[in-house]
This record gives C-alpha cells, structure tokens and sequence, in this order.
C-alpha cells in the first residue's frame, strides 16, 4: 500500500466525519479529527478548549500577518505578534503538515486539502447531503432542537464556508477543490466509504 491522505471536507451534518472514520478503519490507518486539537494547543501554546472555540472564526489581519511567515520560521512567527486565531490557524496547519508527512491518515476539516496541497498522493474529498437529511442528523445525533436545527445546520456551513474563503482565498465547496464529491444522502455512509475506497484502488494506493 502507498503512503497517502485523504482529506474530507463536509457539509455539516453530512456524515462526513462518520465516513472519515470508517474509512480509516476498515483501511487501518488513523482519522485525525479531534486530536488535532489537543496537538495545536501544545504547538501554539494555547488552552485545548480556546482552540475548539476558534475554530472556523477569523480575524480581519491574517493576511498582513502571513507577510511575515516568508521571511521567518514557524516557531518565530507563533511568538510575533500575531493575532491569536491567526497563530492557531498557523499551528495547526503545521500540525496538519506533520500528520501528513508521516504515515497514511485521513484528516477532517480544517481546510487540509488546501494546506496539503503540494503533499504527494493527496485525495481531496468533498461530502454533501440533502438538506432534510442533514437536519434529522444534526436532531438525532448532535442533540440540537428540532425548531433550530436547519438554521443551524445553515449558520454551521456558512462560518465553515467563511472560514474556509479567509485562510485559502478559495470557495468552499467548490468542484475544483476536490477530487471526489459526493453525496451522503445517494450513498448512505457504506456507500461513500466504498466509493473513495474504489479511488483509491484505482489510483494503486490500495490493493
């Protein structure tokens, strides 16, 4: 088997996460998707519970900030006077750089596919589902009140979509930023899992 990442963006309450895992599973290689999180925490210095938080927010200076990563190391540029969300974003790609460069893993979220982008054996892909499906995920399974749900699902997609456009300038969600899409709702969890493991035969990562 050839050394290679999936990273899965999803739509919330897609199943994404559930397919990354089961994925990883059948596949026996790791899902990082909450670990990332105790890992940026140590690499920036920040608490766990501030980096969950921060997650998919922004602040209105990385770019100004980013002027600076050309001319100096990782490690400088966490102690420069970054703002905070931007020093996150700063360590957990380079989390993510590390995982990557490891061993074959699959990734959720956090904009991987763009900061992986040069990563050899990258598969990129892009989970979506129907939007009343997603809302009976998001009740039954994230505990959310039914009345709120589709709104939350909505305001869910939007911070990851702004998120998504502020640290990479891309759209989220877009066809030409992933190498799969598909749809949850068609495939069922089993479904997509079958699918990205065909790819990933055919691309000879698997046997």
């Amino acid at each position: 088997m050839k050394k290679f990442v999936v990273a899965i963006s999803r739509e919330y309450g897609s199943g994404g996460r559930a397919i990354g895992k089961a994925l990883a599973d059948e596949l026996g290689i790791n899902c990082y998707d909450k670990a990332i999180i105790k890992l940026t925490a140590e690499k920036s210095g920040l608490e766990p519970s501030y980096v969950e938080k921060s997650e998919e927010k922004v602040t209105n200076s990385f770019l100004f900030s980013m002027q600076y990563s050309a001319y100096t190391s990782l490690d400088s540029l966490l102690f420069y006077d970054t703002p905070t969300n931007d020093k996150m974003f700063i360590a957990q790609s380079a989390v993510i750089s590390d995982l990557a460069a490891k061993d074959s893993c699959v990734i959720l979220g956090r904009c991987a596919d763009y900061v992986l982008r040069d990563t050899e054996n990258l598969v990129r892909v892009f989970i979506r589902a129907e939007m009343s499906e997603r809302v009976k995920r998001a009740v039954d399974q994230y505990s959310l009140a039914e009345k709120n749900a589709e709104n939350a699902v909505k305001k869910a997609d939007k911070a990851r979509a702004n998120y998504y456009k502020y640290y990479t300038t891309r759209s989220w969600g877009a066809p030409d930023n992933a190498d799969l899409m598909i749809n949850s709702s068609f495939t069922g969890i089993d479904g997509a899992v079958g699918v990205i493991k065909a790819l990933l035969a055919s691309k000879g990562y698997i046997d």
